[in-house]
């Protein structure tokens, strides 16, 4: 696994956690990788009807700040699960 040059303090994967959790409220969220790469799996009821673009939307978009900048923690998702309890 690579580095990747962040400013960050604090554990990322718990931060990819968090943001997710304040975006999509009693989903189940599974954090791996690290080095700025993360493999991230959401399970939730409010992927219900959604199709697999929107609901991965609703993700990128609570880890947005996480993504932003040159020194971002987030680099890159390496992959992306959206899934239905």
């Amino acid at each position: 696994m690579s580095e990747h040059p962040t400013d960050f303090q604090g554990s990322i994967p718990d931060a990819i956690r968090e943001a997710v959790l304040a975006a999509i409220p009693g989903a189940e969220v599974e954090v791996s990788g690290g080095g700025g790469h993360f493999s991230i799996v959401v399970t939730s009821t409010a992927f219900a009807g959604k199709g697999r673009v929107d609901s991965q939307r609703l993700v990128y978009s609570a880890i947005a700040h996480l993504m932003r900048g040159d020194r971002a923690p987030v680099h890159a998702v390496d992959s992306l699960r959206t899934l239905t309890p």
